[in-house]
């Protein structure tokens, strides 16, 4: 019998492992249970918890601190898969001769890591990182947080709340908002959430304002640095989970139907791609023919500069080999839509699901 692998999964962006019943991997954790023990494997899944928008080097150093804790001593191999800004984690984690806030040896973790998956990644970085490091874009991020929290634990947004998110965000296809709008819409949200779970909820989002180091760091000039200074290890395979979603079309509000859920989620999630699609991220990296190859068989044709999953550009993704190219959105890849097992199930937001 063969050493036993440890999977650690490194979560992006709010960077949670549980927040009350609701768990940022848990399908993944179970499609992984399933799939590599029907291929007779027995491997020891970790979920990295990581400071919700800390510095890259801070995150990184986290997940380091983890593996040191939980891997055994010895040549047992590790795996690493990151979603988001997660699998920047776990490249700068693997970087040879980086150096992290910590007095772990990282050297001696990193040879033993075999293969890095990066999952909806903004390698090339995000426009709209820049957006989300003003004042206005602050709050409508902590909003948009709070709004997937609540959707992924009672399954659906309130009435009352989606029509007041259709009086701040719906304007000729745009993001714009007032902030008491947008302060009184953030408490009606937190008022469904059990005390305890409010605290949790207010705290995590408070770490979303305080610390703005991560959002700074995924802007496209910033990752142009990066992908300077981070080069691949020796030994790694390194490989890529990509995600498109369709763009915003007047087909996709009319299938929305007169469900307000629907159409006002819709409109967030218009607002989002097209902030993207007005800036798409340049100076990306030439693709390979396998890359290539994967990237037009699963969309039918090579994504433009301004595809996107909502969140990261589609190009601005690939990293390594490409494993999986999905129709999906930026939360939607990691199976919190759609999920016929989730209680209480979760309808699909236009926001981050519909084209």
């Amino acid at each position: 019998m063969g050493p036993t692998h440890h999977v650690y999964l490194v979560p992006g962006f709010l960077g949670f492992a549980h927040l009350g019943r609701l768990t940022y991997f848990g399908h993944v954790r179970r499609l992984l249970t399933e799939r590599l023990g029907a291929l007779g494997l027995d491997p020891q899944l970790h979920i990295v918890t990581t400071s919700p928008t800390a510095s890259l080097p801070d995150r990184a150093a986290r997940v380091v601190e983890v593996i040191d804790a939980t891997a055994p001593r010895g040549d047992a191999p590790l795996h690493l898969i990151g979603h988001s800004s997660g699998g920047l984690d776990v490249r700068l984690l693997t970087a040879p001769g980086v150096g992290l806030p910590t007095a772990l040896d990282v050297e001696r973790l990193a040879a033993r890591v075999r293969t890095v998956v990066t999952v909806s990644t903004p390698h090339h970085g995000t426009p709209i990182a820049s957006f989300f490091t003003t004042l206005q874009g602050q709050k409508l991020m902590q909003l948009l947080s709070l709004s997937t929290i609540y959707v992924l634990n009672f399954g659906r947004l309130p009435l009352a709340a989606l029509l007041w998110m259709g009086s701040i965000f719906v304007r000729f296809g745009g993001l714009v908002a007032g902030s008491e709008l947008l302060d009184e819409l953030f408490g009606k949200l937190l008022e469904d959430f059990t005390p305890a779970r409010r605290r949790a909820v207010r705290e995590l989002l408070r770490d979303v304002v305080r610390d703005q180091a991560l959002m700074l760091q995924l802007t496209p000039e910033a990752m142009e640095v990066f992908n300077a200074s981070v080069l691949p290890r020796p030994g790694i395979r390194y490989g890529a989970v990509v995600g498109q979603a369709a763009p915003p079309s007047f087909r996709a509000t009319l299938h929305a139907g007169i469900d307000p859920a629907a159409q006002v989620t819709h409109a967030l999630y218009s607002g989002l791609y097209r902030l993207i699609q007005a800036a798409p991220v340049r100076g990306l990296q030439k693709l390979g023919p396998g890359q290539e190859r994967i990237l037009q068989r699963a969309y039918g044709a090579m994504p433009a500069p301004a595809a996107n999953d909502g969140i990261v550009p589609t190009l601005s993704q690939t990293w390594g080999e490409v494993v999986h190219a999905a129709v999906a959105d930026h939360l939607d890849v990691l199976g919190h839509f759609r999920d016929a097992e989730q209680d209480p199930p979760v309808e699909p937001l236009d926001s981050w699901t519909l084209g």
